[in-house]
């Protein structure tokens, strides 16, 4: 098992209301939403690092919009 660390988070209201929302909408603790949102954002970085684009697509309206990332 790997080893934990714990650190202190301090997010606005507006951040934790999200956060909080997401946690129940998923059925999932706050930490669990943090720690996909974490993966998600490693696995972007690394593609956009690799010189890939992220899209949105509506396959209803046939649109498709690029995901700028800082």
């Amino acid at each position: 098992m790997a080893n934990k660390r714990t650190m202190t988070l301090n997010l606005t209201d507006a951040e934790m209301d999200a956060l909080e929302k997401l946690s129940e909408r998923k059925d999932l603790s706050k930490t669990a939403v943090l720690r996909q949102a974490l993966r998600l954002y490693q696995a972007v970085d690394a593609r956009i690092e690799r010189g890939e684009k992220l899209f949105f697509e509506d396959e209803a309206k046939k649109e498709k919009a690029e995901v700028m990332v800082l």
